[in-house]
Protein backbone atom coordinates (compact mmCIF):
# COMPACT_ATOMS: atom_id res chain seq x y z
CA UNK A 1 0.00 0.00 0.00
CA UNK A 2 1.35 3.42 -0.97
CA UNK A 3 2.10 5.73 1.98
CA UNK A 4 -0.30 8.59 2.61
CA UNK A 5 0.84 12.13 1.87
CA UNK A 6 1.70 12.90 5.49
CA UNK A 7 3.86 9.77 5.82
CA UNK A 8 5.47 10.47 2.44
CA UNK A 9 6.30 14.02 3.51
CA UNK A 10 7.83 12.81 6.79
CA UNK A 11 9.95 10.16 5.07
CA UNK A 12 11.01 12.50 2.26
CA UNK A 13 12.12 15.23 4.64
CA UNK A 14 14.19 12.74 6.63
CA UNK A 15 15.92 11.52 3.48
CA UNK A 16 16.46 15.02 2.09
CA UNK A 17 18.07 16.13 5.34
CA UNK A 18 20.27 13.02 5.56
CA UNK A 19 21.42 13.48 1.94
CA UNK A 20 22.03 17.20 2.63
CA UNK A 21 19.61 18.09 -0.14
CA UNK A 22 18.31 20.43 2.57
CA UNK A 23 21.38 22.01 4.11
CA UNK A 24 22.22 22.00 7.82
CA UNK A 25 20.85 25.14 9.46
CA UNK A 26 18.41 25.82 6.60
CA UNK A 27 14.97 27.25 7.37
CA UNK A 28 11.98 25.14 6.34
CA UNK A 29 9.24 27.02 4.52
CA UNK A 30 5.97 25.73 5.94
CA UNK A 31 3.87 27.10 3.07
CA UNK A 32 6.16 25.57 0.45
CA UNK A 33 6.06 22.16 2.16
CA UNK A 34 2.25 22.34 2.34
CA UNK A 35 2.05 23.10 -1.37
CA UNK A 36 4.59 20.47 -2.38
CA UNK A 37 2.84 17.62 -0.57
CA UNK A 38 -0.74 18.84 -0.77
CA UNK A 39 -1.09 19.09 3.00
CA UNK A 40 -2.64 21.66 5.30
CA UNK A 41 -0.64 23.49 7.95
CA UNK A 42 -1.74 21.28 10.85
CA UNK A 43 -0.25 17.98 9.58
CA UNK A 44 2.89 19.78 8.38
CA UNK A 45 3.39 21.29 11.83
CA UNK A 46 2.90 17.82 13.33
CA UNK A 47 5.60 16.52 10.97
CA UNK A 48 7.94 19.33 12.03
CA UNK A 49 7.34 18.45 15.69
CA UNK A 50 8.07 14.77 14.97
CA UNK A 51 11.30 15.64 13.14
CA UNK A 52 12.35 17.98 15.95
CA UNK A 53 11.80 15.21 18.48
CA UNK A 54 13.98 12.88 16.41
CA UNK A 55 16.77 15.47 16.13
CA UNK A 56 16.41 16.44 12.46
CA UNK A 57 15.06 19.93 13.19
CA UNK A 58 15.21 22.58 15.86
CA UNK A 59 12.24 24.73 16.78
CA UNK A 60 12.05 27.74 19.03
CA UNK A 61 9.42 30.13 20.23
CA UNK A 62 8.46 32.74 17.63
CA UNK A 63 10.65 31.25 14.91
CA UNK A 64 10.18 28.62 12.26
CA UNK A 65 11.82 25.20 12.11
CA UNK A 66 15.44 24.90 11.05
CA UNK A 67 17.39 21.84 10.00
CA UNK A 68 19.70 20.75 12.84
CA UNK A 69 22.99 22.60 12.66
CA UNK A 70 26.37 21.06 11.96
CA UNK A 71 28.40 24.00 13.21
CA UNK A 72 31.76 23.64 14.93
CA UNK A 73 30.37 23.30 18.44
CA UNK A 74 28.00 20.52 17.34
CA UNK A 75 30.74 18.73 15.43
CA UNK A 76 33.10 18.83 18.41
CA UNK A 77 30.48 17.09 20.52
CA UNK A 78 29.84 14.62 17.71
CA UNK A 79 33.48 13.55 17.38
CA UNK A 80 33.91 13.30 21.15
CA UNK A 81 30.77 11.25 21.65
CA UNK A 82 30.39 9.03 18.58
CA UNK A 83 33.07 6.40 19.32
CA UNK A 84 31.81 5.88 22.87
CA UNK A 85 28.23 5.39 21.72
CA UNK A 86 29.23 3.08 18.87
CA UNK A 87 31.45 0.96 21.11
CA UNK A 88 28.84 0.54 23.84
CA UNK A 89 26.04 -0.19 21.39
CA UNK A 90 28.16 -2.79 19.60
CA UNK A 91 29.08 -4.57 22.83
CA UNK A 92 25.44 -4.79 23.90
CA UNK A 93 24.38 -5.96 20.44
CA UNK A 94 26.84 -8.85 20.66
CA UNK A 95 25.58 -9.72 24.13
CA UNK A 96 21.84 -9.26 23.54
CA UNK A 97 21.12 -9.97 19.88
CA UNK A 98 18.40 -12.41 18.94
CA UNK A 99 18.95 -15.08 16.31
CA UNK A 100 16.24 -13.65 14.06
CA UNK A 101 18.01 -10.26 13.91
CA UNK A 102 21.09 -11.51 12.06
CA UNK A 103 19.35 -12.10 8.71
CA UNK A 104 17.99 -8.53 8.32
CA UNK A 105 21.42 -7.11 9.20
CA UNK A 106 23.03 -9.30 6.53
CA UNK A 107 20.39 -8.18 4.01
CA UNK A 108 21.19 -4.53 4.69
CA UNK A 109 24.88 -5.30 4.27
CA UNK A 110 24.26 -6.78 0.81
CA UNK A 111 22.35 -3.67 -0.23
CA UNK A 112 25.18 -1.54 1.17
CA UNK A 113 27.75 -3.56 -0.77
CA UNK A 114 25.75 -3.08 -3.99
CA UNK A 115 25.36 0.68 -3.45
CA UNK A 116 29.08 1.21 -2.85
CA UNK A 117 29.88 -0.93 -5.89
CA UNK A 118 27.57 1.22 -8.00
CA UNK A 119 29.15 4.43 -6.69
CA UNK A 120 25.85 5.67 -5.27
CA UNK A 121 27.18 7.75 -2.38
CA UNK A 122 23.79 8.93 -1.14
CA UNK A 123 22.32 5.44 -1.03
CA UNK A 124 25.48 3.99 0.53
CA UNK A 125 25.32 6.57 3.33
CA UNK A 126 21.63 5.81 3.95
CA UNK A 127 22.28 2.07 4.05
CA UNK A 128 25.21 2.57 6.41
CA UNK A 129 22.76 4.54 8.58
CA UNK A 130 20.32 1.61 8.51
CA UNK A 131 23.08 -0.92 9.25
CA UNK A 132 24.21 0.88 12.40
CA UNK A 133 20.66 1.61 13.50
CA UNK A 134 19.89 -2.10 13.26
CA UNK A 135 22.89 -2.85 15.45
CA UNK A 136 21.48 -0.29 17.89
CA UNK A 137 18.15 -2.11 17.91
CA UNK A 138 19.95 -5.40 18.54
CA UNK A 139 21.47 -3.89 21.70
CA UNK A 140 17.96 -3.71 23.21
CA UNK A 141 18.82 -0.63 25.23
CA UNK A 142 16.38 2.27 24.70
CA UNK A 143 18.66 4.80 26.37
CA UNK A 144 21.58 4.17 24.03
CA UNK A 145 19.32 3.74 21.01
CA UNK A 146 17.96 7.27 21.41
CA UNK A 147 21.50 8.68 21.49
CA UNK A 148 22.59 6.53 18.56
CA UNK A 149 19.67 7.62 16.40
CA UNK A 150 20.46 11.29 17.00
CA UNK A 151 24.14 10.78 16.29
CA UNK A 152 23.45 8.85 13.09
CA UNK A 153 21.72 11.90 11.61
CA UNK A 154 24.99 13.85 11.64
CA UNK A 155 27.12 10.84 10.75
CA UNK A 156 25.00 10.13 7.69
CA UNK A 157 25.14 13.75 6.55
CA UNK A 158 28.92 13.75 6.89
CA UNK A 159 29.23 10.37 5.17
CA UNK A 160 28.15 11.78 1.82
CA UNK A 161 31.82 12.74 1.42
CA UNK A 162 33.26 9.40 2.57
CA UNK A 163 31.30 7.42 -0.02
CA UNK A 164 32.51 9.66 -2.87
CA UNK A 165 36.15 8.53 -2.97
CA UNK A 166 38.47 10.78 -4.96
CA UNK A 167 41.67 8.72 -4.69
CA UNK A 168 42.83 5.11 -4.48
CA UNK A 169 43.38 5.50 -0.74
CA UNK A 170 39.81 6.67 -0.27
CA UNK A 171 38.50 3.84 -2.44
CA UNK A 172 40.46 1.37 -0.31
CA UNK A 173 38.86 2.84 2.81
CA UNK A 174 35.39 2.24 1.40
CA UNK A 175 36.34 -1.38 0.62
CA UNK A 176 37.67 -1.73 4.17
CA UNK A 177 34.37 -0.38 5.54
CA UNK A 178 32.52 -3.12 3.66
CA UNK A 179 34.87 -5.74 5.14
CA UNK A 180 34.37 -4.28 8.62
CA UNK A 181 30.61 -4.66 8.30
CA UNK A 182 31.03 -8.33 7.39
CA UNK A 183 33.32 -8.87 10.37
CA UNK A 184 30.95 -7.01 12.70
CA UNK A 185 28.06 -9.24 11.66
CA UNK A 186 30.18 -12.32 12.35
CA UNK A 187 31.24 -10.99 15.77
CA UNK A 188 27.66 -10.17 16.75
CA UNK A 189 26.46 -13.57 15.60
CA UNK A 190 29.23 -15.21 17.67
CA UNK A 191 28.41 -13.12 20.78
CA UNK A 192 31.99 -11.81 20.63
CA UNK A 193 31.59 -8.65 22.71
CA UNK A 194 35.31 -7.83 22.97
CA UNK A 195 35.89 -8.48 19.28
CA UNK A 196 33.04 -6.24 18.20
CA UNK A 197 34.38 -3.36 20.29
CA UNK A 198 37.79 -3.64 18.60
CA UNK A 199 36.13 -3.76 15.18
CA UNK A 200 33.88 -0.83 15.96
CA UNK A 201 36.75 1.44 17.03
CA UNK A 202 38.73 0.40 13.95
CA UNK A 203 35.69 1.08 11.78
CA UNK A 204 35.24 4.53 13.34
CA UNK A 205 38.90 5.42 12.87
CA UNK A 206 38.71 4.39 9.21
CA UNK A 207 36.42 7.28 8.32
CA UNK A 208 37.07 9.77 11.11
CA UNK A 209 39.67 11.93 9.40
CA UNK A 210 37.63 12.02 6.19
CA UNK A 211 34.54 13.12 8.10
CA UNK A 212 36.54 15.82 9.85
CA UNK A 213 37.18 17.58 6.53
CA UNK A 214 33.68 19.00 6.95
CA UNK A 215 34.84 21.24 9.78
CA UNK A 216 38.38 22.15 8.74
CA UNK A 217 40.46 24.27 9.10
CA UNK A 218 39.72 24.45 12.84
CA UNK A 219 41.26 21.24 14.21
CA UNK A 220 39.26 18.81 16.32
CA UNK A 221 40.45 16.67 19.23
CA UNK A 222 41.49 13.62 17.24
CA UNK A 223 42.45 11.21 19.98
CA UNK A 224 39.08 11.11 21.67
CA UNK A 225 39.06 7.35 22.06
CA UNK A 226 42.05 5.23 21.16
CA UNK A 227 41.69 1.46 21.13
CA UNK A 228 43.87 1.29 24.21
CA UNK A 229 41.50 3.58 26.11
CA UNK A 230 38.25 1.92 25.06
CA UNK A 231 38.02 0.04 28.37
CA UNK A 232 37.26 3.36 30.06
CA UNK A 233 34.29 3.95 27.78
CA UNK A 234 32.66 0.52 27.64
Amino acid sequence: MAPDRKTQCLEDLRMRILRQEIAPGADLDEAAICAEYGLSRTPVREIFQRLAGEGYLTQGQNRGPKVASMDLAVMRMFFQTAPMIYANVARLAAENRRADEIGPLQATQEEFRAATGAGDAGQAALLNHRFHRQIGEMAHNPYLLASLNRMLIDHTRLSQTFYRPASEDETARVRAAIDHHDAMIAAIEAHDADGIVDLTIEHWNLSRDRLERFVTPDPLPLDVLSKEDRKHAV
